[in-house]
């Protein structure tokens, strides 16, 4: 009886499946890694540039002021990110945060109800807007630029019709979200860090979370796995609509009021934020954290440009320079994938 001979196929230089899996693991984390360090040398250098430039930049009062300030704009952008990998784009955060704003303060001063539920009757109606954008693009499959487009406007209409075109002040109702904790932090603050963690987990330890990226890098490919795209769909614009919802809660707490004009243009800063951070506008690539240092990123650059005494049109021109400048990377990190 002859002993079996090697085939070319099991050549010693053939790397084992168990093998090559450790070894692209192994790779994607280094490039995690690198990517959380570039973003935190980025944000130390802007850093240094503003405290040069402005003796009263590098105190604690600034940086407890910018944290007091990015948990809005934190919030929604975790939701864009996972909006963002599966392919998509949600325009209407800041007048679905306008409106849940509006709700709860239509709630508490006009219909009387108790702060807990005016609060969930806010987020409501935030998870609710996602939904609707969600299935009417789903349902029919029209481009999500559009769709988020149309619910911009209509939301915004609503927002104005709940307050009759007036700020609604609360006062100090839901004031506790924005209250001081440890060395002036705010609870929104926290809450908001606690939700970075949480959508960086589900992203990167959940089943759900794969299927999200999956539907990002191929769809069909998914859909040829048995995985239906579609409620997975709904779900993120949905979940998108939501944190929009607390983001109203924690602007209207931090102001003590809720102004139908609130929230205009925040999605141009949500979803800079989330482009900065490294999440590909083609789909299929994103983090949750790199999402909070480009909202670091962001805030810091707001605040050293206001220190420095740089007009409006000025911090808008600086501003639209960087998300251009991060999306070019992004097209170079792309192609430099491509051709590797």
């Amino acid at each position: 009886m002859t002993s079996p001979v090697s085939t070319p196929s099991q050549a010693p230089d053939a790397t084992p499946p168990a093998a090559s899996a450790p070894a692209a693991a192994s790779i994607n984390l280094r490039s995690q890694l690198g990517t959380y360090i570039g973003l935190a040398l980025v944000l130390c250098g802007m850093v240094a540039l503003f405290s040069s430039l402005s003796d009263y930049f590098l105190t604690v009062e600034t940086f407890v002021t910018i944290a007091n300030e990015i948990p809005a704009l934190a919030v929604m952008a975790v939701g864009m990110t996972f909006v963002l990998i599966i392919a998509g784009i949600d325009l209407s955060v800041g007048s679905v945060l306008a409106l849940s704003a509006a709700v709860t303060a239509a709630a508490i001063v006009q219909w009387k109800l108790a702060v807990p539920l005016a609060a969930a009757l806010g987020l409501a109606t935030g998870l609710l807007c996602g939904a609707i954008t969600g299935a009417v693009a789903v349902a029919w499959r029209l481009p999500t630029f559009i769709v988020s487009l149309g619910m911009l406007e209509a939301v915004r209409g609503g927002a104005y019709l709940v307050t009759e075109s007036r700020t609604q002040y609360v006062g100090d109702a839901i004031a506790g979200l924005a209250a001081p904790w440890v060395g002036g932090i705010s609870a929104a603050f926290v809450l908001a860090l606690a939700i970075v963690a949480v959508g960086q987990l589900l992203l990167t330890r959940t089943v759900f979370g794969r299927y999200v990226v999956g539907i990002g890098t191929n769809e069909e490919a998914m859909r040829l796995a048995g995985v239906d795209p579609r409620p997975i769909r709904v779900i993120v614009f949905a979940a998108t609509g939501l944190l929009a919802g607390l983001a109203g809660l924690m602007q209207a707490a931090r102001l003590e009021a809720a102004d139908p004009n609130s929230g205009v243009g925040i999605e141009l800063q949500v979803i800079a934020a989330v482009v900065i951070g490294g999440t590909s506008l083609m789909g299929g690539r994103g983090s949750v954290v790199n999402t909070f240092f480009g909202v670091l990123i962001i805030a810091v650059l707001e605040a050293g440009l206001a220190q420095v005494g740089a007009s409006e049109p000025s911090k808008r021109i600086i501003t639209g320079a960087v998300i251009v400048a991060a999306v070019i990377i992004d097209t170079l990190r792309q192609r430099r994938a491509g051709t590797a």
